[in-house]
């Protein structure tokens, strides 16, 4: 099935897959969002994850909420497209919806870490588009932690102690965000997601288009 972008130019695209990380509290979670409701292109990978269920999550829709016997059976079985432990948790990505949506023209979020941006550079590296998003400080970090109100002290430490190690990775993303403003950020991530969709590459049908030009001449 066509894509709205698609049937608007009327050239076939093959979907790609944007990759947003950070460290927790940067912010590519409240971008995530903000791009699945605005871009109807959009669709965001589901996770399978071992971890329990936070307040006013959904299975289905956050993730699929799954036990350690399932995790280890789909790594097994070669079902996910990358997976990673944070914080004790398996994470993983089905890869069977991934696949078919990308062959459809439809674009595909996920929201990981560098663990598992790593794996699908080497799986798909022509459909992959990485963005690391980074804090404007470490001050400013450490507030946007403490003010969400998810976590305790102990693990709000935790997540600032990992923030080093995980904002070392930044020069293997294609592209990088500073967030000092979300609506900047937001933005830069459109402006990136607009020209990569653009990309030759991406427009198989643009053969077939030029040719109906070139004989109508």
């Amino acid at each position: 099935m066509a894509t709205m972008r698609q049937a608007e130019s009327g050239v076939a695209r093959r979907g790609l897959m944007l990759v947003l990380s950070s460290p927790s509290g940067a912010g590519k979670t409240t971008l995530s969002r903000r791009l699945l409701d605005q871009d109807r292109g959009v669709t965001l990978s589901i996770s399978v994850t071992t971890r329990k269920m936070r307040p006013g999550e959904q299975d289905g829709r956050d993730y699929y909420f799954i036990d350690r016997r399932r995790f280890n059976a789909m790594v097994k079985n070669g079902e996910l497209l990358e997976y990673a432990e944070v914080f004790d948790n398996g994470y993983g990505t089905p890869a069977k919806s991934v696949k078919d949506a990308l062959a459809a023209g439809r674009d595909v979020l996920f929201d990981i870490d560098w663990q598992g941006t790593q794996q699908l550079r080497e799986k798909a590296r022509g459909d992959l588009v990485s963005v690391f998003v980074l804090p404007p400080s470490v001050p400013e970090l450490e507030r946007r932690l403490k003010s969400r109100a998810q976590d305790d002290y102990d693990t709000i430490l935790h997540r600032m102690a990992k923030a080093a190690d995980e904002m070392s990775h930044w020069a293997e993303y294609d592209y990088v965000v500073i967030n000092h403003d979300i609506e900047q950020a937001y933005a830069d991530v459109k402006a990136i997601l607009a020209a990569e969709r653009l990309k030759r590459e991406r427009q198989p049908g643009l053969s077939d288009f030029v040719r109906g030009l070139q004989a109508k001449l």
